[in-house]
């Protein structure tokens, strides 16, 4: 390895080597590169050695260079590790950077570190989660320093930039194999493709992303570094058009690796199509391949499924079906001719058997012959001028040339599918930028490197050459724009390499010149290459044991490249005439492959040695002919290719990001040091931590330093000015003026100085500290001894007394004592004497008579060895003779098989004669015929045997039966005389024995009378003891009954529970299901957005207005799916004017998609009326008892259903449209005259009105259901259903159950009765009086009412389990198709359809019959009614049956009429319509209306407008007013839906216009809090059910854009006022920043503050306020406004490593109880939006509490309930420490936390979802507001309206 640059250590660290003790360092070390040591003794200049103590305690003596007396690398404090950007650090060098890395990787588990402008990428070898959509919007819109290192944050600086400046972006992917090249790039182009979305329907993005899978299948292969490994390199540009959408892509690939078709080392693979194709062997699509199962490597299911999924893929990139089978015959064909033998003929030629069966399948797969294929696999043709000869070649060339033409085919299909995959990415309009995508291979050195390394580390160094410029290049920048005096810095430059690889007379050179020599080889090249280089170029060199090698000095690393293959693989020539044979193919992809070949001759002339067996003559060669025919070289091609690569990335703005590989075994978050510092020193980031250490590496802005190093300045250096003042502190801190640089914004300090500084400022806060310590510690410690002297002297006092009464007392037992020991000791003394005399003679005699057994038993043992001795010697002598014998006969038997295996040799020799073996088969035969007829006798005699043996069977069963009969007579007649005979026996005895017994009964009959007296008198004491015992189960039984009550007491709690729960979670299923239904809607807005922005497009990309062409109103547009009859009007005006140049571009195929269409309509509408049908018995049974809830889930079920549909269609017709208008905008249709042309214009039109209809025909019958309940409702003699459940819950006694009774006659009664006359009447008086049985009757009625409302519950209940049954049923039945074949499948799908729509028809058929009865019914019922009305003289009423209608182009819904007295209405002629819309919607300023008349007042204008259409009865006048207000509405919030204030404006107008409408609906439950006059102002002729639903899904449009407003609003300010900004100033101190914050994709933008925040949220509070915003509506913002908050923080939180310490969480605490204080203020802590900040809150706690024992994990565990596992571990990992004195997270305890939340269920998602809204609700606010009041001020411009 070549000696680099080393980062030796500057003045100011030596300084510290000799100032400071204990100073940490780096040294050298063999396993781990290096390793971190502490000085120990004070280094003085001029010293050898180093005194150190590694971190494992060992101390040691590092020994400097004698030459360089470089010391070691000094080691960073311990905040700045784990930095994100490597340049951050103060000491910049290899040990530093690898240290860095490592802890991020294994500690933080962070696989991504910036390094510069250079991403690192550590291969983590392991799923992470932080690739998902909700990462890739966090970081949209972001600057590339404000979040954690990420690939998605390279990519958005790369969009950002193209966006910006207007200029090429490319992202350089580099790192060995598998490092994980391929995958970011994914990433990246993911990210592409989600944030910048299509320009088209056609999903662009979607096959940029699909074409992944067949790259990788034709181009990626096992290796033993990598299970995918790109075998090529690939550069993908993704274009964008003016929007920066993307619209197409480009791919272009380098340098395949085609000898892996033929060759694979040992445990690697081939390429995945292979395997692909033979683990799909058995499925029919693939019989004809035949192809059988791989036996080398495992192959699975997994395989085959993605062979699958490619088919889709292949469909998609544009390749049809008989290309893919074409495509899969070739490769396959490939495998075949790999298997292809060739034997040897003789020693100059080679032959192919005949009928080899691969080469027969291989030209059965290609369409060619086998005998001209068979021909030339071993024969070549050569050329000379005379003449053409064709001559045999050896078995190794022939084999060489069926491997070339595998790897040419399949070089060739690599291509043509590369080809096709750009076909089908191709943009379809002018692309404006493009960011390129690329990927390709890192340096590479192996044992044997080769021709392919040297063309991979040859282009490593083109673009190491071009990294070293960008950044060197961006340096100089950075310096020229702080304005800095600019120093060279002297950098490695690799153009000495390159040239020696590609200069004239090079290494490529000289590779091409030898191709070109006749009788070139790898030898003459080598010598050449000697000769040339050797002694002129120092980076080229000779090894010392080899002439057919060479090295090569890379900036990386020295590489040796062996010189065999390096002529062949860079001729890559194939045989002419094998080519010519496959363009001969009778397959057309073939054809189509080699179409383009161009004449691959050899370069040489002649060949040497061989025979010709064939000499034919040349065709006549033309004359224009030269030898530039032949075709370039792969080291040209090559250098080409890299050139126009280079020349591309010049071009644009690069991009870098490196893939390190941590290991090779491939275990996740292992790091090894060997291999990543080998990468590191390959890739370019040290050469990138070089260059910054040579200049100024640490750089800070004036106040950033200010506030950091604040405590190192006293209180006079503070001036105004923070340059002057960070200027006056430096010259006194530092006094080498070198050592830092003063900019027009920031400070340049060199490498170490951050450290010093740190250094200075952790020794004043220690001092600091000291000093504060030593006060509050003497403090303490004097009162703690003052304390301590009180008490001192007040024990010393009494403990004194004490002792003086202890002396005297002590004294006189003392003398007691004595006397007492006296006696005492003489006692004991001669009770012990006593004892050891007695003790001592008992010993004596034990211990003789212990030594006489001793010494006897010695004598016995002497007996009995030498009798043990005797026999032993005796048996070892005779083993001896034994193991003699045995001996003596081994040797005789090794002897005798010796002799044996001679004589079977010679036997062996014999048998292997012919005549042998032919003698012993005679005989064999003979013997085989002779067994085969005994064996067939035998088999005959068996035969015979078995029939005996089964007639003797039968013939024995049958004996054996009759012999049994007979013997079981026998025993029965045996049995029978025994019997008899003992029978009189027996009689006798038992004559004698009641004899005996008669005697003795008399004699008991006394003893029973006496006992029956006694056991009478023991009767009557069981008795009474029964009784009591039965008093005892009497009370037992009580009790059992009071635990019974009891049990169903709590039984039904536990119910009620239950049943709440159940509520509950009812509710939230409503939420849920609303908010469905909200999303729905906005999806829908969405697309009619989508659609008019469309249309827009297309008429002003297409039409060419004339000249005079006089253009129309802008602001006129037609949104949404209802329009007026004036707006229709007006748009057919438009369209007959632009008609001709808006169709221009289309065709036929437009027409005929927009039949389909109102085809589908006609179905729709059909299948909507059947639904309705079979609906409406349904809403019948369930009206009043079910539950408020099931009605709103029902509607929004069938308004999400329609809406799907809706959705869908639309998307359907926007991209038949789109395809359609893109397919032919180039080709232009007939003239406008022409007779196509008006067919087409008259088609076109009236499929667009017919399409209008069919949308309108859908509204109205939804608005017919929505009618059908609300009629249902009215029908009901009770109170209204919306309140029945709660207010009778609600009665608790009987005085609230008459009030309800009365309150339900009055509602009953007509709202024009006279109470007063009621009560002079004295009716109210007869009603008291028969108040108590009426008392009875309504609570029997109620009883009965609830019976009915449990029997209606259980019945829906079972409705629902049948539906769900159902579903079941249908997929099990799905299930079971599936798995049947394609025509079984069919016919079942179909059998299933045809019986189902059998059982529906009838079921309608059913349904149409009662509601034919219930209309009949109906019907007689108003005739009554109108006849009784007649009669009382009540005036006419008209009424209007269904068929009385006024005709329209839209049908009406029927609308029941009401007459009443009118008031408060405005007038206003029809034509007028226009000028009411346009002066009261589109042209009102808000800010004038809201500051100076009431609030809502359009609203009040429009339905006192919509109150004189309902008293005229006008019909079509209320139908166009409501759908111009709703239209206008859209549009004005189409044109200004940025500004929160019209927003909010039309938010709170529209929703006081519903109220409105509900409030003078005539409605009883929207009644309750009206005055009488506004009930006489009720609508009196039109339900306007249908339009109040329209309304409100307009109010939740209109709602979730004022979100949307008010998020992009506060979304730029969240960020910097509540994490960025010090709102307690002091607390935080600010880190270093490194070189992130140089790029020039940050903006200089104004810093918002939390006052910020709380200004903007007043601001909105305030407005919704002057608009008049109902309060619950404006409490729901606030929510949604405290949620966004809260999510955007954390998620920024979450992704910034910065932001996770002590100080910042204080700083979020404070921020927090700011806004709850705001809340406060606002009376709107009941809103539920201090909720929303929870999540927050929790993490700005967890990262201030202790982090250290089991018990801090405990209490983290049970405080961070509403964060989610992976968010309170990713703070944790992310938690980094400001100052010294704070410490790290072990990783320990992040594993404790771990397995302590293992059991949580909770959803893997790291980020909170920041596009979430809340379900809104329109509680029904009244208006106590008299309509005749009102007054319309002149400035609205409303002359034209009266009032009525």
């Amino acid at each position: 390895m070549r000696p680099r640059p080393a980062f030796c250590v500057c003045a100011s660290e030596s300084s510290v080597y000799t100032g400071l003790l204990f100073a940490r360092v780096w040294i050298p070390d063999a396993d781990e590169v290096w390793k971190s040591a502490e000085l120990t003794k004070n280094y003085k200049h001029g010293d050898s050695t180093l005194h150190l103590t590694l971190e494992d305690g060992m101390d040691i003596e590092h020994k400097l260079d004698d030459k360089t007396k470089n010391l070691p690398h000094l080691r960073n404090p311990d905040i700045l590790v784990g930095e994100n950007d490597l340049t951050a650090l103060s000491y910049l060098h290899e040990p530093a950077v690898l240290h860095n890395l490592k802890v991020r990787f294994t500690d933080s588990k962070l696989i991504y570190t910036y390094c510069g402008i250079v991403l690192v990428a550590i291969n983590p070898y392991e799923n992470l989660p932080i690739y998902g959509s909700d990462i890739i919007n966090a970081y949209s819109g972001q600057n590339m320093g404000d979040m954690d290192p990420h690939i998605f944050a390279v990519a958005e600086e790369a969009y950002k930039q193209m966006a910006r400046d207007e200029r090429n972006q490319s992202i350089i992917v580099s790192g060995e194999s598998g490092a994980g090249k391929t995958v970011s790039a994914k990433y990246a182009m993911r990210y592409f493709a989600t944030v910048s979305g299509a320009a088209t329907e056609a999903n662009v993005e979607e096959k940029v992303l699909a074409s992944n899978p067949i790259m990788e299948a034709i181009g990626n292969a096992k290796t033993t570094r990598n299970d995918n490994s790109s075998r090529f390199g690939k550069y993908i540009e993704i274009g964008f058009d003016k929007r920066y959408r993307i619209i197409g892509a480009n791919m272009r690939t380098y340098l395949l690796e085609k000898s892996r078709v033929v060759f694979q080392a040992d445990e690697e693979r081939n390429y995945h199509i292979f395997y692909q194709l033979c683990a799909s062997s058995h499925l029919p699509e693939f019989k004809n391949l035949k192809l059988g199962k791989t036996q080398t490597l495992s192959i699975g299911w997994l395989d085959v499924l993605i062979l699958i999924v490619l088919f889709c893929v292949y469909l998609c990139s544009g390749i049809n079906e008989l290309n893919q089978k074409g495509l899969f015959q070739v490769l396959a064909a490939i495998l075949h001719l790999g298997n292809v033998e060739i034997k040897d003929r003789d020693s100059d030629s080679s032959i192919i058997p005949p009928n080899n069966r691969h080469l027969t399948v291989f030209c059965e797969l290609m369409g060619v012959t086998y005998q001209d294929m068979s021909h030339w696999l071993c024969h070549k043709k050569l050329k000379t001028a005379q003449e053409t000869y064709i001559k045999p070649i050896p078995r190794l060339q022939a084999s060489n040339a069926r491997d070339a033409l595998a790897k040419h085919i399949y070089a060739k299909v690599f291509n043509w599918i590369v080809d096709h995959v750009n076909k089908s990415l191709r943009a379809t309009v002018k692309q404006h930028s493009f960011i390129g995508v690329l990927d390709i291979y890192g340096f590479e050195t192996f044992e044997i490197n080769s021709f392919e390394q040297f063309c991979i580390n040859y282009a490593n160094e083109k673009l190491q050459q071009q990294f070293n410029m960008h950044v060197f290049k961006l340096e100089q920048e950075e310096y020229l724009k702080e304005q800095i005096p600019w120093t060279l810095i002297d950098f490695y430059d690799n153009q000495p390499c390159i040239n020696l690889i590609e200069a004239k007379m090079g290494v490529l050179d000289l590779l091409d010149e030898e191709c070109k020599m006749p009788k070139g080889s790898d030898d003459s090249w080598a010598q050449k290459l000697y000769n040339t280089h050797l002694k002129t170029c120092s980076l080229f060199e000779k090894p010392r044991m080899s002439n057919k090698a060479f090295i090569i000095q890379h900036f990386a690393d020295k590489v040796q490249y062996q010189c065999d293959g390096f002529l062949e693989k860079n001729k890559d020539t194939v045989n002419e005439e094998q080519i010519n044979v496959l363009k001969a193919s009778k397959l057309d992809l073939l054809v189509e492959l080699f179409q383009d070949e161009a004449k691959v001759t050899s370069p040489t002339g002649t060949a040497p040695g061989g025979r010709t067996r064939l000499s034919v003559k040349p065709k006549e060669v033309r004359s224009g002919a030269s030898s530039k025919e032949h075709k370039k070289t792969v080291g040209c091609q090559f250098r080409n290719s890299l050139a126009m690569l280079m020349e591309t990335l010049n071009a644009t703005t690069p991009h870098y990001v490196r893939c390190i590989k941590p290991n090779d075994l491939k275990f996740p978050f292992t790091f090894d040091p060997k291999r990543a510092v080998q990468q590191l020193r390959a890739c370019g980031v040290l050469e990138t931590i070089r260059i910054s250490a040579a200049g100024f590496p640490s750089r800070w802005t004036y106040q950033e330093f200010f506030s950091r190093y604040r405590v190192l300045m006293k209180q006079k250096d503070v001036l105004s000015d923070r340059r002057l003042t960070c200027r006056n502190v430096l010259e006194k801190l530092v006094q080498d003026q070198d050592k830092y640089q003063f900019g027009k914004t920031k400070i340049f300090f060199r490498a170490g100085q951050v450290a010093y500084l740190e250094k200075l400022r952790a020794d004043k806060l220690r001092k600091a500290c000291v000093r504060i310590q030593k006060t509050i510690r003497c403090w303490l410690v004097r009162k703690k001894y003052l304390r301590k002297k009180h008490a001192a002297i007040t024990i010393q006092r009494y403990t004194r007394g004490h002792q003086a009464r202890c002396l005297v007392k002590y004294m006189r037992q003392t003398l007691a004592a004595i006397t007492i020991q006296k006696f005492q000791r003489m006692c004991v003394q001669r009770k012990v004497y006593l004892q050891k005399q007695a003790a001592a003679l008992v010993m004596q005699t034990i211990l003789r008579a212990y030594m006489a057994r001793q010494k006897y038993q010695g004598l016995l043992r002497n007996h009995k060895a030498v009798f043990i001795q005797k026999h032993v010697r005796g048996w070892l002598a005779r083993q001896r003779y034994k193991r003699s014998l045995r001996a003596i006969v081994y040797l005789q038997c090794c002897i005798r098989r010796m002799k044996a295996k001679k004589e079977l040799k010679k036997l062996k020799i014999e048998a292997r004669s012919v005549e042998h073996f032919k003698k012993l088969n005679v005989g064999m035969e003979n013997k085989i015929m002779q067994l085969q007829r005994k064996l067939d006798e035998q088999a005959k005699d068996n035969r015979v045997t078995s029939e005996r043996l089964n007639c003797l069977e039968t013939s024995h069963a049958v004996e054996s039966e009759k012999l049994k009969v007979e013997v079981s007579k026998l025993k029965g007649i045996e049995e029978e005389a025994k019997n008899n005979a003992n029978r009189v026996t027996s009689l006798l005895e038992q004559l004698e024995r009641l004899r005996k017994e008669l005697t003795t009964t008399q004699k008991e009959k006394k003893t029973i009378e006496d006992w029956a007296t006694k056991y009478r008198d023991e009767m009557e004491k069981m008795v009474a003891e029964l009784k009591q015992q039965n008093g005892l189960l009497k009370t037992e039984k009580d009790d059992l009954n009071r635990m019974i009550k009891e049990q169903s007491q709590q039984m039904t709690e536990k119910m009620t529970r239950a049943l709440a729960e159940e509520t509950q979670q009812l509710e939230s299923d409503l939420n849920e299901e609303r908010s469905r239904y909200q999303n729905l809607l906005t999806e829908h807005l969405r697309l009619e957005e989508r659609y008019d922005d469309l249309k827009e497009e297309i008429t002003l990309s297409v039409s060419v207005p004339k000249p005079g062409h006089r253009r129309t109103d802008s602001t006129h547009s037609s949104n949404g799916s209802e329009c007026t009859y004036n707006s229709e009007f007006a748009e057919s005006e438009e369209s007959s004017r632009h008609g001709e140049d808006v169709t221009r571009g289309m065709d036929t195929s437009l027409t005929l998609k927009l039949q389909k269409r109102v085809t589908e309509l006609e179905q729709e509408k059909s299948s909507l009326r059947n639904e309705l049908e079979n609906k409406e018995e349904q809403f019948q049974r369930a009206r009043v008892r079910v539950q408020p809830q099931y009605y709103t889930i029902l509607l929004q079920y069938y308004a999400r259903q329609e809406l799907d549909s809706e959705n869908k269609k639309l998307k359907h017709d926007l991209t038949a449209m789109r395809q359609s208008l893109l397919g032919n905008a180039g080709a232009g249709a007939g003239a406008p005259g022409s007779p196509p042309y008006k067919v087409l214009m008259d088609q076109l039109n009236s499929s667009c009105e017919e399409l209008e209809v069919r949308k309108e025909e859908v509204l109205i019958l939804r608005s017919q259901l929505v009618s059908q309940k609300e009629a249902m409702q009215h029908k009901e003699t009770m109170t209204e259903p919306v309140h029945y459940a709660e207010d009778v819950h609600k009665m608790k006694d009987s005085g609230a159950i008459t009030q309800a009774y009365l309150g339900l006659k009055e509602t009953n009664r007509s709202p024009t009765a006279d109470f007063h006359r009621l009560n002079e009447d004295r009716e109210l008086w007869l009603v008291y009086e028969g108040l108590e049985e009426t008392n009875r009757l309504l609570e029997g009625q109620m009883q009965q009412q609830r019976r009915s409302y449990d029997n209606e519950v259980e019945v829906l209940r079972g409705e629902l389990q049948s539906v769900k049954e159902e579903n079941n049923r249908q997929q099990q039945l799905l299930a079971q198709n599936l798995q049947l074949p394609p025509e079984a499948r069919i016919e079942a799908s179909l059998q299933h359809e045809i019986t189902r729509l059998t059982n529906e028809n009838l079921d309608l058929m059913e349904q149409l019959e009662k509601q034919d009865k219930t209309i009949r019914k109906l019907k007689k019922q108003l005739k009554v009614f109108s006849k009784k009305i007649g009669e009382m003289g009540a005036g006419h009423v008209e009424t209007i049956s269904p068929g009385q209608m006024v005709e329209e182009t839209v049908r009406p819904v029927n609308i029941p009429r009401r007459e009443k007295d009118f008031q408060g209405m405005l007038e206003y002629k029809k034509e007028d319509e226009l000028k009411l819309v346009k002066n009261l919607i589109l042209e009102l300023k808000p800010r004038g209306v809201a500051v100076n008349l009431i609030p809502g007042l359009p609203a009040y204008i429009l339905f006192m407008c919509l109150r004189h259409a309902d008293y005229v009865n006008d019909d079509q006048k209320v139908r166009t007013l409501l759908t111009s207000t709703i239209n206008s509405i859209k549009k004005i919030l189409k044109k200004r839906g940025d500004d929160f204030e019209t927003v909010s404006f039309w938010l709170s107008n529209t929703c006081r216009f519903l109220h409105c409408l509900k409030q003078y609906s005539g409605d009883e439950s929207f009644m309750k809090h009206n005055t009488p006059k506004q009930n006489d102002h009720c609508l009196s002729n039109f339900d306007l059910a249908e339009y109040r639903q329209v309304l409100s899904d307009l109010a939740i449009q209109i709602y979730q854009q004022l979100i949307k407003c008010m998020e992009n609003i506060l979304q730029p300010m969240i960020v910097s006022g509540m994490l960025e900004h010090e709102t307690i100033q002091g607390v935080s101190g600010v880190k270093p920043t490194g070189l992130r914050k140089r790029t020039s994709s940050i903006a200089d933008e104004g810093t918002y503050t939390l006052e910020s925040i709380l200004r903007q949220l007043s601001a909105f509070h305030s407005t919704m306020c002057q608009h008049g915003t109902d309060p619950e509506l404006i409490k729901q913002v606030v929510k949604q406004q405290f949620y966004i908050i809260g999510a955007v923080t954390l998620n920024n939180l979450l992704l910034r490593k910065d932001m996770c310490s002590w100080s910042k969480g204080m700083q979020i605490r404070y921020n927090v109880s700011q806004l709850e204080e705001w809340l406060r203020d606002k009376s709107l802590m009941l809103c539920g939006a201090k909720e929303t900040l929870e999540p927050l809150i929790q993490a700005a706690q967890l990262l201030q509490v202790k982090k250290k024992t089991d018990e801090d994990a405990e209490a983290i565990c049970s405080m961070c309930n509403s964060l989610s596992t992976s968010q309170i571990v990713k703070v944790l990992n992310l938690y980094t420490p400001v100052n010294e004195f704070e410490e790290r997270v072990s990783v320990t305890f992040i594993r404790t936390i771990q397995t302590r939340l293992r059991d949580r269920c909770e959803t893997p998602q790291l980020l909170m979802d920041t596009k979430i809204i809340y379900p809104v609700t329109f509680p029904f606010n009244p208006s106590s507001l008299a309509l005749e009041t009102i007054q319309i001020p002149g400035s609205l411009n409303l002359a034209f309206l009266t009032r009525v």
